[in-house]
């Protein structure tokens, strides 16, 4: 009896551990075998490289099998033939309704609005003038970022250079440059407050909040609302003088906050038509970081230019008061304000400018294939690896929604 009631145990045992193996693969990454694919579920691993700058020299490496990104970087991988454009962000899942998405916007700091609201008004105006004469003089635009990113030469990145006014001009004009926070532009700020909640980031004062408190949480139109009166009217409130650097954050390499780095470059035309200007300190800088606000011929700030490497590291800087005022996406900027830090989103810079892409050798050609692709590698036990510039990104947010509304697990590497 002992030996037949053993033998049923060791039966047992082996049942399941057949039914185990059953449910899962063995995938091999880095040379590191791992035993956590399950059978049949479609995978894709997310590397936060920490910014952008990385990303074209992981793909020339083969380090990883795509990546997204703002612009310039979509189309720096296209130009040096290092990769294929998989799908602009307007078009994620679900159902493309992400089209005419918001993407950077213009914060500041609560304590910063309240004791020099005229400064803010006046960076807001030079922001709104900045989008307007891209809009108004997209080429001269284009070389005037080339500059700024690169000093008209090459953007090079590891082994990986393309010419930046090539790059700088098929980039741009994948990017809509608008500052008027209409009805559809709030729309689309709140659904990614819903996509945002569905992926488990935000835990906060946005949380459980109602739409109406989502809205007082999150906006504050009024320096816009100034601003554009003062420039219907060609008439500028002078600030008064303000003692100290303010800080001004920006996201290094972007392409979206060009009305803001415009604007700069373009100071002498902006003093000469509408008496404002952020004329550079040292005007021979490519890319200025000190410039002196000045409103009706008076200096009235200095302005310190800062650049941080993603949004979540800029929104921190904005929310320890090491940047008063910051241009960078949305995400960020929603998932800042739901842990109670005193921010404000005033206005949109930019909408859409991102995309996804493949290695250039990849079958992916649209997100139906990269859908594909992405199942065949995780059956093969060797998920996809996706470069995004940070987590809690606009980049990361978007495309971590997309991919599970088509049923793909993400992992974290």
């Amino acid at each position: 009896m002992a030996r037949t009631k053993l033998l049923v145990m060791v039966i047992a045992a082996v049942i399941v551990a057949l039914m185990v193996a059953g449910c899962t693969t063995t995938s091999q990454q880095n040379g590191t075998k791992t035993n956590n694919t399950t059978s049949g579920v479609t995978e894709v691993d997310l590397l936060y490289s920490g910014g952008v700058g990385p990303m074209p020299n992981l793909l020339a490496m083969n380090q990883i099998d795509g990546y997204i990104a703002w612009q310039p970087f979509v189309q720096i991988g296209l130009d040096a033939n290092i990769a294929k454009l998989v799908s602009l962000s307007q078009n994620f899942p679900p159902n493309a309704s992400w089209n005419d998405h918001p993407c950077c916007v213009v914060t500041a700091r609560d304590d910063l609005i309240a004791a020099h609201p005229d400064f803010v008004n006046t960076m807001s105006a030079l922001t709104i003038l900045g989008d307007q004469y891209i809009t108004d003089h997209q080429d001269e635009s284009a070389d005037i970022m080339a500059d700024w990113l690169a000093g008209r030469g090459n953007l090079t990145y590891g082994n990986v250079s393309v010419a930046s006014g090539s790059a700088v001009s098929g980039a741009i004009k994948n990017v809509k440059y608008t500052t008027t926070p209409s009805d559809s532009w709030k729309n689309g700020t709140r659904q990614f407050v819903t996509a945002q909640k569905s992926l488990g980031l935000l835990s906060g004062k946005l949380n459980n909040a109602t739409p109406d408190q989502v809205d007082n949480l999150l906006f504050n139109f009024g320096p816009y609302q100034n601003a554009t009166t003062m420039i219907s009217q060609n008439k500028f409130v002078t600030p008064a003088k303000i003692d100290g650097q303010i800080g001004v954050g920006y996201l290094k390499g972007d392409m979206h906050s060009a009305g803001l780095l415009v604007a700069i470059k373009k100071w002498q035309y902006m003093s000469d038509t509408y008496g404002i200007a952020l004329k550079p300190q040292d005007p021979t800088q490519s890319k200025p970081d000190v410039c002196d606000l000045i409103v009706n011929g008076q200096k009235v700030a200095e302005v310190k230019l800062v650049s941080a490497d993603a949004g979540p590291q800029l929104m921190q800087l904005e929310g320890t008061s090491s940047v008063q005022m910051g241009y960078a996406g949305v995400p960020p900027a929603i998932a800042a304000i739901d842990t109670g830090m005193p921010i404000k989103v005033l206005m949109p810079i930019n909408n859409e400018g991102s995309g996804l892409v493949a290695a250039a050798s990849s079958p992916a050609g649209d997100w139906n294939s990269f859908i594909g692709w992405a199942q065949q590698r995780s059956t093969a036990g060797n998920p996809l690896k996706i470069a995004v510039p940070s987590k809690g990104s606009i980049q990361d947010v978007m495309l971590r929604f997309a991919l599970k509304d088509s049923g793909v697990v993400v992992k974290e590497v």
